[in-house]
């Protein structure tokens, strides 16, 4: 059999013989479909010869090279490219010369080929998904290659090199198509924005360390020597003193401040002018693309015409009864994984029992955040897992709903996954945040899981500490281990695809080696040694960066650190990515795209989410409200008109109520005597009376401060998020006036093409429009037509 062989295809009219790209000194192919060996006159060779013969009818040039797998070459037909010009060309255009036909770019090529072939039907009603399923192909995908475009990115963007240099956004579209383009052009932007949030959340946890850092809360606690507080287990566990939480007090009051209410808003704020400064970068962006009125079913009606223009048109469906079951499944998964998270709870208390009960000094001493540190590495390990599984509950879901097109099935797996990543990443810190300690009960009537182990008690000095702790865990392992296999498994992968290279074979008549080697087989093979790329891979970019956006704006109040580490993650995020892109995977099949899609309405509720999470934390979590309430109402400064003393004096005493020992449970074990005194009563972290334990009226006074505080904080956020998207418009008014002269220059030539006036001689303009190139800085271009600066967009990514 011989190395290569070239399928012509079936002509239906003489101009198809005049395609460029079929020359003989330079052959360019769109597309390769990667086959094994099959058997002749097996079902899968019948199969494979069948879906050929299909593209073949098409007017295809299919080209074969055998090597150790079976790959053809595919080239369409320039007329499917005319078609697909007449049909989304706009009609302004189509009128001033409907006989020009000018070479459409790469990447259409690409995208108009790859939706043939995903449609192309054989005698058997299979498609190459299907085909691909049977294992009669086992791969297909356009082509990287080498030319000027590739060595420009490769040089400017897929190197560690040029980490801290502007993207070439234009060189990524022209490449990688406007859907590839817009990701790293909002993920620059976001990370462009990211430096002010990061260096607000450094100078507060800064004035945390330096301005507050002698505090009278925290000096109380480490002067605290004679404070007996209550066994923190129910067996043999003895008295502690309050002193011996120094440390934790002082790191707790660094990040727990009155700073910290003013990074919570100013971060509601910069997650409001974020997105509102997206839209206008995106409205930039996308009219210089001419894509500002593009119409995202309007090509896939076309693209399907130009592939069966006798194919049914397939109408939108909806079932209530399919949505109900979606519905249903969906609450049932939300409620399996805050079971998990209860699960996480439960770990908790139960480690934190059997640490307090070791007999190494180490467990025992630092229970308490041992066990807040290996929850949050189980937690972690829960995110791994089920973010697999919420991977495929999220499609058998979408399965169900059997959306129309692509885009809306895209949108609907989004939504899904998008909220049950959200309850898999963020329960457990809502537990944390607001329920850790506040649901335990007190001593001699805890609360108690299967009636055995106690729930967690929140330190003296307050929760906010444990959430800090947990989301810097969380954060840095996700960031570091994500990454380092987002990269290695990649790296890894192609670099044992490219060892498996088999070597030179030998003609069997002469027995010497191949002199000669189509240039074709060797970039055909080096690209079919790089990494699969699936219909998601992009999708997962996204996902990972929202998941991230989400910590870092939801939280943010109790890890004020969170925008510098996602800073650092996304400037080596960006360039690793384009590495994997142009190094390490497959060519990328080019898509068209005006926005980022439904990601921006993700992003909205993620802020909103912000602004109610950030005010939870500081009015739930934070001791601020119970600190400003002592001052207010409770300190020396009110009582006794003491001005000149610092009013949080006596906070700490004030915080902690009283429990007689005799009240313990029965089955409660603890050691009467401590350093030698025998002790009648101990202080825990309430505002209990010391008769009957009831809530004191001191209580009620910082629960309704907390209250209020929650409404007016979320309040006056939201307004400032409104107030700010009033006045940030998301469409500059540059662009507004680009559009509206375009209307205006189309509708002008359609009138006087129709009806010509005496006044106004035929071919003159009311001004000659000068266009600036942006692809060629100081030239500029004298339009007497609609000014279309795409069109020089187009035609350099054509040319390059």
């Amino acid at each position: 059999m011989q190395d290569e062989i070239l399928l012509t295809p079936r002509r239906e009219s003489p101009v198809e013989d005049t395609d460029s790209l079929a020359s003989p000194n330079e052959e360019k192919w769109d597309f390769v479909l990667v086959s094994d060996i099959h058997e002749m006159g097996s079902e899968k060779e019948i199969k494979r010869k069948k879906f050929l013969d299909e593209l073949s009818k098409k007017g295809f040039t299919i080209k074969k090279i055998e090597d150790t797998k079976l790959f053809y070459g595919v080239r369409a037909p320039q007329h499917i490219f005319w078609n697909y010009q007449r049909l989304l060309t706009n009609h302004d255009s189509r009128q001033q010369n409907s006989s020009a036909y000018q070479d459409v770019p790469v990447t259409t090529r690409i995208r108009v080929v790859h939706f043939i072939l995903q449609n192309t039907v054989t005698s058997d009603f299979e498609k190459l998904h299907d085909l691909m399923k049977k294992k009669v192909f086992e791969a297909a995908f356009p082509l990287h290659k080498k030319e000027e475009i590739t060595e420009i990115l490769k040089k400017k963007w897929a190197r560690w090199r040029v980490l801290f240099k502007e993207q070439p956004i234009e060189e990524i579209r022209c490449y990688f198509g406007e859907k590839v383009a817009l990701y790293f052009a909002w993920l620059g932007w976001y990370t462009y924005l990211l430096v002010f949030a990061a260096l607000a959340g450094v100078a507060t946890v800064a004035a945390g360390a330096t301005v507050f850092s002698s505090s009278q809360v925290s000096k109380e606690i480490c002067d605290a020597n004679d404070t007996i507080m209550c066994p923190l287990c129910d067996q043999n566990c003895s008295f502690w003193v309050l002193s011996d939480t120094c440390t934790y007090a002082k790191v707790t009051h660094m990040i727990d401040n009155e700073a910290t209410v003013v990074f919570a808003m100013f971060m509601a704020i910069w997650a409001t002018v974020f997105l509102e400064l997206w839209k206008r970068e995106r409205a930039t962006v996308v009219t210089n693309w001419d894509l500002y009125g593009w119409d995202e079913e309007e090509e896939e009606l076309a693209l399907k015409l130009i592939n069966n223009s006798q194919q049914e048109l397939q109408l939108y469906e909806h079932s209530y009864f399919c949505s109900t079951i979606v519905l249903i499944l969906a609450v049932l998964m939300i409620m399996v994984l805050i079971g998990i998270a209860h699960a996480l709870v439960i770990y908790r208390a139960v480690a934190m029992a059997l640490f307090t009960q070791s007999e190494v000094s180490l467990l025992s001493k630092h229970a308490d955040i041992i066990a807040v540190m290996t929850g949050a590495v189980l937690h972690y390990v829960t995110i791994v897992i089920m973010s697999k599984v919420n991977w495929h509950v999220a499609l058998f879901l979408c399965k169900l709903e059997k959306p129309r097109t692509f885009s809306q099935r895209e949108n609907n797996f989004t939504v899904k996954i998008v909220i049950f990543q959200f309850f898999t990443n963020f329960s457990s810190l809502i537990y944390i945040a607001f329920f850790l300690g506040r649901i335990n009960g007190h001593p001699g009537h805890y609360v108690r899981i299967a009636g055995h182990w106690r729930l967690e008690e929140c330190h003296p000095s307050g929760c906010i500490t444990d959430l800090f702790i947990q989301m810097a865990v969380i954060m840095v392992l996700k960031q570091t281990i994500s990454n380092i296999m987002e990269y290695l498994i990649p790296w890894i992968s192609h670099q044992l695809r490219k060892k498996r290279k088999p070597p030179r074979r030998r003609n069997v008549m002469l027995g010497e080696e191949e002199e000669a080697e189509d240039p074709c087989k060797r970039q055909w093979l080096k690209n079919y040694e790089l990494n699969e790329v699936n219909v998601f891979s992009l999708f997962n970019e996204y996902l990972e960066i929202v998941i991230q956006y989400g910590f870092t704006t939801i939280f943010v109040a109790a890890f004020p650190l969170a925008p510098l580490l996602a800073l650092i993650n996304n400037v080596i995020e960006i360039h690793m990515d384009a590495i994997k892109m142009m190094r390490l995977r497959r060519r990328m099949v080019p898509r068209k795209a005006k926005d980022i899609g439904i990601w921006l309405q993700v992003l909205e509720a993620i802020g909103t989410l912000a602004v109610i999470g950030n005010g939870l934390v500081i009015a739930i979590t934070s001791d601020f409200i119970p600190v400003q309430v002592y001052k207010y109402m409770y300190s020396p400064c009110v009582r006794d008109n003491h001005t000149g003393m610092d009013c949080s004096t006596g906070y700490i005493n004030n915080s902690l109520s009283v429990f007689h020992i005799q009240d313990f449970e029965p089955h409660t074990k603890v050691l009467p005597e401590f350093r030698g005194v025998q002790i009648k009563e101990c202080r825990y972290r309430d505002y209990r009376n010391s008769d009957d334990y009831t809530y004191t009226v001191q209580f009620w006074h910082i629960f309704a401060a907390r209250l209020a505080f929650l409404i007016l904080f979320e309040h006056v956020a939201l307004c400032v998020k409104l107030i700010a998207a009033w006045y940030i418009p998301d469409v500059p008014q540059k662009v507004k006036n680009q559009i509206l002269k375009d209307k205006h220059m189309n509708l002008y030539n359609e009138l006087r093409e129709t009806s010509p006036s005496p006044a106004t001689p035929r071919g003159s303009f009311p001004q000659e429009r000068v266009l600036h190139d942006p692809l060629h800085r100081g030239s500029n271009i004298t339009s007497r037509s609609p000014p279309k600066s795409a069109a020089i967009m187009t035609e350099y990514c054509t040319e390059v």
